[in-house]
């Protein structure tokens, strides 16, 4: 059913095979695209992006008022709480 393809990496530009095998992977995922990188370039974009700093926000808790870090823009209309008011308010 699959046949294994050699497609080039568009980070390296080197050719690597897209095995049979890994097609039959992706269809079961649900996957429609290819992959475009090598083995090599999704790892080393895998490793910068885990140790890449996380950007972050100061705002301040909604229950206690006490000033805490996120990481994401905070909205105006929705509460934002620090991890132990978020802890409590999940709990009830």
């Amino acid at each position: 059913m699959y046949e294994d393809k050699t497609l080039v990496c568009r980070d390296c530009g080197a050719e690597f095979v897209f095995t049979a095998g890994e097609q039959e992977f992706y269809a079961e995922k649900g996957f429609q695209n290819e992959p475009t990188r090598c083995k090599e370039c999704r790892n080393a974009r895998k490793a910068n992006r885990a140790n890449a700093p996380r950007e972050s926000f100061e705002t301040t808790c909604a229950a206690c008022g006490a000033p805490t870090t996120v990481p994401f823009i905070p909205k105006s209309d929705r509460p934002i709480y620090c991890s132990e008011c978020f802890a409590n308010h999940r709990q009830g």
